[in-house]
């Protein structure tokens, strides 16, 4: 294979690693206590929230501030489905996610018609976010500020989302995230992704190429509001509960936004990476400082600017210039042995 042809790094060695941890983590997951159990499920929970955002933000170049939107929608809808008519949260799951997909078609078209990007464009989802909060606030179907509490039932029930371990809950959440993966790597593959980028790398440029920046634009954030709202149902069925400042606060939209931006914006394994490494290092500094709280949200947040000034790209940033240095060593080292064989 000639030098050029040579590439350490390609995608099919990240799945590799992904799916033998998967599986080997699969393997020893009934052996892990309850609470580290817990902190698996966070980091695969938040990596797939931090996917579905990536979808529109890091692909497609809309930051979005305002992804509880459709995170509270999922919940809520589900939730609401569920306690008052019976239905199961599975079909609810799907309800909520086809609903959020609307909301994002009928935001993505009010915002993106009037050409609204960058800071206005993040503004405007903020905003969505805020209202839905304050409807929820208000409106008595939602429980207002006292929210929902999901009803236990005795022992596990699949059809009811309710397990008496949270190994079910493991399970499901990696069956998500591979799903939501999978549709980060066909579209960083497909000529969907390829317009997506074009329009997050200069969206005039791609206009004049004929690509329809509203139509593609507004389907990223419709793919991205669909996967949101499935996390959020998820969520509402691992708590049991739900109440407006959950679903429609800005916490979970900063998660998602920090553990993709430091494991590599547009990337398909950011968000894995670096939920895995925030979540790792969140729980140790509570460990560590239990007595001191909030310290280890201050050490999170310098961390974090740190990353921002000397790793722009995150950590996926830094592994593919390595591969790229790494061939272009090859490389000489090719030329340098064809020129000595020359002579």
């Amino acid at each position: 294979m000639s030098a050029q042809n040579y590439n350490p790094l390609k995608k099919w060695n990240y799945w590799l690693v992904f799916l033998a941890a998967a599986c080997g983590l699969s393997w020893v997951s009934g052996l892990l206590s309850s609470y580290l159990l817990h902190v698996v499920i966070l980091i695969l929970y938040f990596a797939f929230l931090g996917s579905a955002w990536n979808i529109v933000s890091g692909y497609a170049g809309q930051f979005s501030f305002g992804h509880t939107a459709f995170f509270g929608v999922g919940a809520y809808f589900s939730s609401l489905l569920y306690v008052e008519s019976g239905v199961s949260p599975w079909i609810g799951m799907i309800a909520g996610g086809l609903l959020a997909a609307g909301l994002g078609a009928f935001i993505g078209y009010l915002t993106f018609r009037f050409k609204l990007k960058g800071a206005f464009f993040a503004l405007s989802t903020f905003a969505f976010s805020e209202m839905l909060r304050i409807i929820a606030l208000n409106w008595s179907v939602t429980g207002k500020a006292m929210g929902i509490l999901i009803p236990l039932k005795q022992g596990s029930s699949l059809q009811d989302f309710q397990f008496a371990s949270k190994l079910p809950y493991y399970y499901i959440i990696l069956s998500m995230l591979i799903l939501v993966l999978f549709v980060s790597y066909g579209l960083d593959h497909s000529r969907l992704g390829y317009y997506f980028k074009a329009i997050r790398e200069d969206e005039e440029a791609a206009g004049s190429l004929g690509v329809n920046i509203l139509k593609y634009k507004t389907i990223a954030l419709v793919i991205s509001a669909f996967f949101t709202a499935l996390g959020g149902t998820f969520y509402a069925q691992y708590m049991f509960y739900i109440d407006p400042d959950i679903a429609f606060g800005t916490n979970v939209t900063i998660e998602m936004i920090v553990r993709t931006m430091l494991g590599g914006v547009g990337t398909v394994f950011g968000p894995l990476i670096g939920s895995a490494v925030l979540e790792s290092i969140s729980e140790v500094m509570r460990s560590f400082l239990g007595e001191y709280k909030g310290v280890h949200i201050m050490f999170y947040a310098v961390l974090l600017i740190l990353v921002m000034i000397f790793f722009p790209h995150g950590v996926m940033g830094l592994v593919k210039k390595k591969g790229k240095e790494d061939s272009r060593d090859i490389t000489k080292q090719h030329e340098l042995v064809g020129n000595q064989e020359s002579e």
